[in-house]
């Protein structure tokens, strides 16, 4: 802790400045001064910040006032060297904010790395970080462990020097796991140089040690309890070769004794864990609670971690070292002894002097028995020591306490033995044989520790500390001298913390360990009389002191703290006691080596020092005195790593631990400021600030401070000259700043002054601005009040007119309505009169009418009545009679049916027979008998009724005719009144006639309105149905629009999936691509390899076709059963084939077990003729060798096809889907691939080696040998060849004399070869064993790697032979020089000179028909030889013949892209096309084969040749793509034929389906497609982060923030080199113009624009993500600006429609996300409706980084980014930050017909294919 100098900070002490105070509790705390300090004042008066008021007095003797705080723009910065004021306050409360707010763990310290443990895992160690951190400058990106990696990483390659990456901290800081991922950046990054896996080992590494040295604290749940430092080896191309590991310091002690809460290292408790296992049943093991070794802390287990599971890891990590299951069995055992040795019942005997062990214990049989020692003597000695003097030797008991003590000793001296036998054994692994060009260390070591109570293990740590932080401070004093000088800056001598007094304290000669080993020496040396001795020697030292109130306790003034150690247990642990007689034991025991080589010691003194130095000293040798004790080999060893350090380059990481309890993001200010002195944080603030902390280029201080500069300044060119001038100005004092040659170097405080210059100078600005535009704002308000108050009183006094105006015409128009009311009321009520009158008259005379009608009616009722009445009652007692007489007929027919019945029951009884025979037709007849009896009752009595009723009437109508004449009678005298009443009654009848009539009129009217409504009601049931029928038809749209929606969906769906599908397909093809070029690259280094040095070699491989080309649909080599077998694997159901992989992996094993079989046959046929050949044997044993050796053959291709059937038929019966993987699919066409090419090989290895055998046979023996030979192949055509080159044996004799010698001497190279191949069999054996519990992609991928490599192996073979066989192989290959068209393309000769040349050289009596075998025995098609006449297409011209130093003529493939850019785009493609054509026109299968093989492979050398050549890459893709189209547009298939106009349908081919080459064509387009993108990519990825983030394009709008020591790296001077969008928009430009000029498919130039825009958007996302600097509203502003220009593009080139526009939407959301408000919840959904293309963590990510450039904008709070946290918590965001950019779409080639037909192309003489003509 420091104060600032009181006459230096009075200046700034005034009313609102803020400082920090020292507090109790929070260490310090802000506060703002209320009142201005003077000089001379006792106090300040301050204001806290919960608004308290305090006086805080001031030391004035002392010169001191308080720290000052930063402005609030410098909190949170990267650097805190970037911190204006630098003291303790400001970093741990710079540090406090990055963990808390901004949940930042990483921060830089100058060259220091401070890393804070967040007890929890955060998404930021994935391998797209390592990527993004890959390459980049340690200042241009966020602090993270990976910068550090990388910077060492580049450190080393560009300076070639070691470098060390030191990482430090207390237990439960972290510098574990932070190791951990330094060692894993490195194994992603180097990787290694070949297939050793070795990057895997290397961080197989850590869980072992873990296991076995790490263990729970109270601090820390996975605690390292040993120090270790690794070395990564790199070779000369920084691969990583291999790695080295020291250990240090185990803390062994924890063996037998762990404090509470504590355990024991991992390793026990994971082997108790996994007891039940079967491999372990003999260990004897329980469960962890059950041993005293792993039960003493407590609780035995850890949350969180599940110990059978980390130790299967454990136990896989030993597979991947190499270490067998014998010897990890033997380690299992050895652990498990241990445990049953803490378990021993020690029984006292002899009042406590001696004691036993029972001879029934059973631990200590198992501990015996594991070990393999006699147990009555470990039962004897446990008990015993043996005391020996110079002339006897006592045997002595020991007491209890003893016996525990050396059990303990005995057991912590095991385990120290197997820690370091494995150490030992993991750096055997780790070790390479290739040579080291350069290292990179990883020292993971204890930091410093101080406890309550402090012994022997933290006195070492202290010391270890004490001479890191010696080293630490030499380095940075040595950095910070560099700079200077560098600079130019005037070195003045800084005073610095010198711990060496404290390290010669300890290490001295008679310092504190020289003491410890002298007292050790003396034989009754006790800790009391060592810590006397330290009293006397060194009271008087300033860092020692004796605590007053302990005479056996000594304190030491370390750098960090003063530390009080007790000296009881120093002499012990310093010597390591163990008793001989126990060790004597262990050496005898009866197990296995290994087991004897851990435990005992004398294996252990063998081991080298500079593995790992001995943790504890060996047992007792028979010289005591040169004995070394632990104090003396751990200062030994600590010297050794200080040499190793000093020798590199540095880089430190210092872990801190933010709480005790473990909680995440948890910050405790005391904690950390005690871990932040004591690890040397302070130290480095301390000496920066004591020079110039601040330091700024030119550049980056012109831009940030140019608003200070004036006008005329701002006009000069030179900046260095205007920075100095301004300066000079601002700042009085020049001690307070240097200028340097890039740097402006200022003193502590001096930015801060600068800044707030610069504040006022915006604020001044600031209020002016306000004060012009408030002025002009009320100017316009009064216009505008003033223009509003015009326009009011305009209008009012117009309404005011208009109103009265109004009024005047209801008052006339009132007047008129009361006149005309009054009328109206009283003609109103007259009529009212009127109406009621008449209606009183028609309503009474109504009444009385419907009277005199009523009464009339009601006698005609009455009448009517009578009538009813009268018949009702006839009708009844009719009725009544009629049902008396019914049933008086009912009772007699009843009774005459029983008399019936009683005759018919006597009949029955006498004719039974006859009624059963006519029982059915009596009841017929009975029922028609009834029937017809009662129809003549019914009619008799219907006419007595008849008859009833006539006389009824007739009675009836008399009696009514007698009372008319009564009535006529009666009424004669009232005549009068008769002739009234007719008249009455006519007038009546005259009103009931129009009564009917007006009824009449009313219902016709009714009718017709009834007919209106029916019609209506017609109408609307029509309407109705029709509605009803429109909403069944609208629910049968919807309902066909939901289930067209959810098509839709499962179309979206399907088509998500088959973009998936074909993304997975081209990987493949990719991955397929790339394996293919891996093994052309093998097969050229290992040819090179085994070139013979006197040997000339062909320029070009002019071998064969075929074994140019890896695809299985145009090879013409004949499998036989192979390829059945590979047919029906593909015909059935593929999916459980491929899933199969582990029967698949030892079929692989099987296959390669009969290819050594049959290496081992070819080398007994090998040695056969070499024995043969000098003997002169004839050809009976030839043959017989011959033949042997193809029964051989065919029987491994029987049991070959047998293994490849079985799987096939396991495939069949487990099939049950039909989905067919693709990367089964290509698997099986590479193994059918490799089988073709095995078979082509075997058969020219077999042909080429008999014929040489029987040419130096004939040549031997002098005869002429015209034996059969049918033998070698049924059809004869060997024998041709056989024939064949017995003429060429005649030609070659002397050469074949010569090449018997070189024979001989190259079989015994055969023989090695094969004996290394067993070598290397037996490791790829171990490999295929560790593949198997690897994922099926990856076992798939190692399947193909190791195609490839036995393919590399046979092609070995076949170069060997061809050496072998030089001069027959030399005619060949002039014949195929003569036969090429393009660059090894078509085989076709070019006339008669090659072949009557051929012809020369044959022997007298062979015409030409020998020719065809003679070519066709060196592989060469026999049509080959023969003169092509091509019709209507190119011709190759015959040629003459040329000299050899000639340059031969150019071919199709060598065309430039300039050349034809004036012809027909894709003019190669047509060419080639035509071509085909003409093969296809005469029928000839071979050549259309070899033609587009050798195209193919053509592409493939030339694209190879130009690898980084865009337009070439692009060219061919063009070609490629429109080969593939004529090849579907002229194939013949209706679908492709749809544009074709009758012309070019004559073109189609009419013999050959060239389905497959398509598909081939097609793979080679994508390859061609993914080379492109790669190209593109890789010429703009550099331009992305400089041109889209850091480029000012709008000038003037960035701002740049003050900096540390880790410039960034768009802080450039002038002459830097960067780019600008303007680049990238050129570059866009020049690759569009390429791609259309070359006449590529425009889809095709969408889908390259839509991937190269992708990778702009995740490079610059990325960048974004992880740079703080980045981070803000103008930023933001800048990268809108050059998202819309590169839109702006898009839409000038009219690519809107590629989705490249789509793929820039997460980059926009950003950008809109920096400019965005972010203060209230409203905000926070805004920005969560906004933000959809960002995920959650991209979200919270910025929002932390978003950082201000000036103090005016506003910090984002934690409570907002908590709020938005919450918005977006339902999402299902992926768990990844960053945007993979290497991610590529799946591209389309879709069909593009040309209209060009093939007659209208014409070959310019230009090109000079000469070669070439039409016909």
């Amino acid at each position: 802790m420091f104060f600032w100098n009181l006459e230096a900070c009075s200046q700034l002490c005034f009313q609102y400045t803020r400082v920090w105070i020292p507090d109790p509790d929070e260490v310090w705390r802000s506060a703002e001064i209320i009142k201005d300090y003077k000089e001379g004042d006792k106090s300040l008066h301050l204001k806290l910040e919960d608004e308290t008021l305090y006086e805080y007095p001031i030391d004035l003797q002392g010169n001191e006032l308080p720290f000052l705080r930063n402005p609030d723009i410098l909190v949170g910065e990267n650097d805190l060297t970037a911190l204006s004021y630098l003291h303790e306050p400001a970093v741990l409360h710079n540090l406090k904010v990055r963990f808390l707010e901004s949940n930042h763990i990483y921060t830089y310290c100058g060259i220091v790395l401070v890393a804070i443990n967040p007890y929890e895992q955060l998404p930021i160690y994935e391998q797209d970080v390592i990527y993004a951190y890959s390459g980049q400058n340690m200042g241009d990106m966020d602090p993270h462990i990976f910068a550090v990696a990388e910077e060492a990483y580049k450190q080393m390659a560009r300076d070639e020097k070691n470098q060390s990456i030191i990482v430090s901290g207390e237990s439960g800081a972290g510098k574990t796991v932070s190791a951990k991922y330094a060692m894993r950046f490195f194994a992603t990054v180097g990787g290694s140089a070949s297939d050793t896996n070795i990057e895997a080992k290397v961080l197989a590494s850590s869980p072992i040690m873990e296991a076995i040295g790490n263990a729970k604290t109270t601090r820390n749940d996975n605690s390292s309890r040993f120090g270790k430092y690794i070395q990564i080896g790199f070779d000369k191309r920084y691969h990583i070769i291999g790695a080295n590991m020291r250990t240090y310091l185990l803390e062994k002690s924890r063996v037998v004794f762990q404090a509470e809460d504590e355990r024991n290292y991992h390793i026990f408790y994971q082997l108790c864990a996994s007891a039940s296992l079967p491999e372990f049943k003999d260990l004897g093991l329980t469960c962890a609670e059950d041993f005293f070794y792993t039960s003493q802390g407590g609780d035995t287990s850890i949350d969180g971690v599940d110990d059978a599971d980390d130790f299967e890891k454990t136990r896989h990590a030993f597979t991947l070292l190499g270490v067998k299951e014998s010897h990890q069995t033997t380690i299992f055992r050895i652990i498990a002894a241990i445990l049953h040795l803490g378990n021993l019942e020690i029984q006292a005997e002899r009042d406590g002097d001696a004691c036993s062990v029972s001879s029934e214990d059973e631990h200590l049989n198992n501990f015996c028995g594991l070990l393999g020692v006699e147990y009555s003597q470990m039962q004897h000695w446990l008990c015993h020591r043996k005391l020996v003097t110079t002339s006897e030797t006592y045997v002595k008991s020991m007491s209890v306490q003893q016996v525990v003590n050396a059990r303990n000793a005995l057991a912590k001296h095991i385990y120290a033995r197997l820690f370091n036998w494995i150490v030992q054994h993991i750096n055997k692994a780790l070790h390479t044989t290739v040579k080291q060009h350069s290292f990179i260390g990883v020292l993971d070591i204890y930091g410093f520790e101080t406890f309550e109570v402090n012994s022997f293990e933290q006195f070492c740590i202290n010391y270890a500390n004490e001479k890191l932080q010696q080293q630490f401070n030499s380095h940075v004093f040595k950095l910070e001298q560099e700079e200077y000088m560098k600079e130019g800056i005037p070195w003045t001598l800084i005073d610095f913390y010198d711990n060496q007094p404290c390290i010669d304290l300890i290490e001295a000669k008679l310092g504190i360990l020289d003491l410890l080993d002298e007292e050790c020496k003396v034989p009754k040396g006790t800790d009391q009389n060592w810590a006397q001795k330290l009293y006397d020697r060194h009271a008087s030292s300033q860092h020692f002191q004796k605590p007053r109130m302990s005479n056996t306790s000594f304190i030491v003034l370390h750098f960090a703290d003063k530390v009080e150690y007790q000296s009881e247990g120093f002499l012990e642990k310093n010597r390591d006691t163990v008793y001989e007689e126990q060790i004597n034991i262990l050496k005898a025991s009866k197990v296995k080596a290994m087991s004897r080589e851990v435990i005992s010691t004398a294996a252990f003194q063998s081991v080298s020092f500079m593995l790992a130095f001995p943790c504890c000293a060996t047992a007792r040798p028979a010289n005591k005195e040169h004995k070394k004790t632990v104090g003396h080999q751990f200062r030994n060893s600590l010297h050794l790593l200080m040499e190793t350090l000093n020798a590199t380059t540095p880089h430190y990481v210092r872990c801190i631990k933010p709480n005790d309890e473990k909680l995440p993001f948890k910050f405790d200010p005391k904690r950390a400021v005690q871990q932040l002195r004591a690890c040397g944080v302070l130290e480095t603030i301390r000496i920066s600030a004591a020079g110039f902390p601040s330091r700024w280029s030119y550049h980056d201080f012109f831009n940030r401070y140019r608003v200070l500069m004036k006008k005329r300044d701002l006009s000069k060119n030179d900046k260095k000259q205007i920075c100095q001038t301004l300066l000079e100005d601002l700042i009085k004092d020049p001690d307070k700043f240097q200028f340097g040659r890039t740097k402006i170097f200022f003193r502590a405080g001096q930015v801060a002054y600068l800044e707030k210059l610069r504040a006022d100078k915006f604020r001044a600005a600031t209020i002016m601005i306000q004060k012009t535009v408030r002025g002009w704002l009320q100017r316009v308000k009064y216009k505008r009040l003033r223009q509003a108050a015009m326009v009011i009183q305009r209008y009012t006094r117009g309404h005011l007119a208009r109103r009265l105006a109004e009024h005047l015409r209801r008052t006339r128009a009132a007047i008129i309505f009361q006149k005309q009311y009054r009328m109206l009321r009283i003609l109103r009520a007259f009529q009212r009169v009127r109406n009621a009158t008449i209606t009183i008259q028609a309503f009474a005379r109504g009444m009385f009418v419907r009277r005199i009608y009523r009464k009339i009616l009601a006698e005609h009722k009455a009448t009517i009545l009578q009538k009813y009445v009268r018949g009702w009652l006839a009708r009844t007692r009719f009725h009544r009679v009629r049902g008396a007489t019914i049933v008086l007929q009912c009772y007699y027919r009843r009774m005459k049916a029983r008399q019936e019945l009683k005759a018919l029951r006597i009949e029955a009884r006498s004719a039974q027979h006859l009624k059963k025979l006519n029982i059915g037709m009596e009841n017929k007849v009975v029922q028609l008998q009834r029937k017809i009896d009662e129809q003549n009752k019914e009619y008799k009595l219907l006419n007595e009724q008849l008859s009833m009723l006539t006389s009824a009437h007739s009675s009836e109508v008399e009696k009514l005719k007698k009372e008319l004449v009564q009535y006529q009678q009666s009424h004669r005298g009232d005549g009068n009144q008769l002739v009234s009443l007719q008249e009455e009654m006519e007038h009546l009848r005259l009103e009931l006639e129009k009564a009917h009539g007006e009824r009449k009129v009313v219902e016709d009217s009714y009718v017709k309105e009834k007919d209106l409504l029916r019609k209506r009601i017609s109408d609307l049931e029509e309407e109705n149905a029709l509605l009803k029928q429109e909403k069944e038809e609208l629910n049968s749209r919807i309902l066909c629009q939901s289930e067209g929606k959810k098509k839709f969906e499962e179309n979206i769906q399907m088509k998500k999936e088959l973009e998936e599908e074909r993304s997975r397909y081209q990987n493949l093809v990719k991955e397929y691509s790339r394996l293919e070029q891996r093994y052309d690259n093998l097969r050229d280094e290992m040819t090179i390899i085994k070139q013979a040095p006197g040997h000339r070699r062909n320029p070009s491989n002019q071998s064969s076709l075929e074994s140019d080309s890896n695809y299985p649909s145009i090879s013409t080599s004949e499998i036989g059963d192979t390829e059945d077998v590979i047919q029906q694997v593909e015909e059935v159901g593929m999916e459980k084939a491929a899933m199969d992989m582990t029967l698949f992996l030892k079929l692989q094993k099987r296959v390669r077990e009969l290819e050594q079989e049959r290496k081992k046959l070819q080398t007994q046929l090998e040695k056969k003729e070499q024995e043969s050949w000098p003997s002169g044997s004839g050809s009976e044993s030839t043959k017989e060798s011959l033949q042997e050796l193809e029964s051989e053959n065919k029987k491994l291709k029987n049991e070959l096809n047998e293994l490849r059937k079985a799987i096939a038929d396991r495939a069949t019966q487990n099939n049950s889907s039909n989905d067919i993987q693709d990367s089964y699919n290509l698997l099986l066409n590479q193994l059918k691939s490799a089988n073709e090419e095995l078979e082509v090989r075997k058969e020219e290895v077999l042909i080429l080696r008999t014929q040489i055998m029987k040419a130096a046979q004939q040549k031997e023996t002098g005869k002429n040998m015209t034996e059969d030979w049918g033998y070698l192949n049924e059809d004869g055509e060997l024998g041709l060849a056989y024939q064949g080159l017995k003429q060429v044996a005649r030609l070659l004799e002397a050469q074949l004399q010569d090449q018997r010698r070189e024979h001989e001497e190259e079989v015994e190279a055969l023989k090695n070869q094969v004996d290394a191949m067993q070598e290397e069999l037996e490791k790829q054996q171990q490999a295929f064993l560790q593949t198997l519990q690897l994922s099926p992609e990856a076992q798939v991928e190692f399947g193909l790697q190791q195609e490839i490599t036995r393919l590399t192996n046979e092609n070995l073979v076949r170069s060997l032979f061809k050496e072998q066989c030089y001069p027959i192989a030399l005619v060949f290959e002039q014949v195929c020089l003569s036969c090429s068209w393009t660059s090894g393309s078509v085989s076709v000769l070019q006339g008669g000179m090659q072949v009557a040349k051929l012809k020369s050289q044959l022997p007298q009596g062979c015409g030409e028909r020998a020719l065809p075998g003679y070519i066709s025995s060196f592989g060469v098609p026999s049509f080959t030889w023969q003169l092509v006449n091509f019709k209507r297409i190119f011709l190759i011209k015959k040629k003459k013949k040329k000299k050899p130093n000639q340059k031969t003529n150019p071919n199709l493939l060598d065309l430039k892209p300039q050349a034809v850019s004036a012809t027909v785009p894709c003019l190669p493609a047509y060419i080639l096309y035509m071509c085909i054509r003409h093969a296809d026109y005469i029928n000839d299968d071979q050549k259309v084969h070899s033609l587009l093989t050798s195209t193919i492979n053509g592409i493939k050398k030339v694209l190879k040749k130009h690898n980084d050549d865009f337009q070439m890459t692009s060219f061919w893709l063009a070609n490629t793509c429109r080969l593939l189209h004529c090849l579907k547009q002229y194939s013949g298939d209706a679908g492709f034929m749809t544009q074709n106009t009758p012309k070019q349908n004559e073109h189609c081919l009419k013999n050959f389906d060239l389905t497959e080459y398509r598909q081939v064509l097609s793979h080679l387009s994508i390859q061609i497609y993914q080379q492109l993108i790669k190209i593109a990519e890789g010429i703009l990825q550099p331009m992305i982060v400089s041109a889209v983030l850091e480029n000012e394009s709008i000038q003037g709008l960035s701002g740049v923030k003050p900096m540390g020591y880790r410039n960034r790296s768009s802080s450039m001077a002038d002459g830097d080199s960067s780019y600008s969008l303007d680049a990238i928009i050129r570059q866009l430009n020049t690759f569009h113009s390429i791609m259309c000029d070359q006449g590529l498919d425009p889809e095709i130039v969408q889908q390259v624009f839509k991937q190269l825009f992708y990778m702009i958007n995740a490079v610059a996302l990325n960048n974004l993500l992880l740079r703080k600097d980045v981070c803000s509203w103008s930023t933001g502003m800048q990268l809108r600006f050059n998202i819309s220009q590169l839109e702006e593009w898009l839409r000038g080139k009219n690519l809107q429609q590629s989705g490249a526009a789509q793929t820039l939407e997460p980059l926009i959301q950003a950008a809109q996300l920096l400019q965005l408000k972010k203060k209230t919840s409203e905000d926070a959904e805004a920005i969560c409706s906004l933000c959809t293309s960002l995920t959650t963590q991209q979200i919270v990510k910025i929002l932390n980084l978003y950082t201000p450039v000036n103090e005016f904008e506003e910090r984002v709070t934690v409570a907002f980014i908590r709020d938005i946290q919450m918005h977006l918590q339902e999402r299902n965001d992926p768990p990844q930050l960053l945007l993979d950019f290497k991610h590529m779409f799946p591209v389309l080639f879709p069909f593009n017909p040309s209209s060009i037909t093939m007659d209208s192309i014409h070959l310019p003489a230009s090109l000079n294919l000469e070669f070439l003509h039409k016909v």
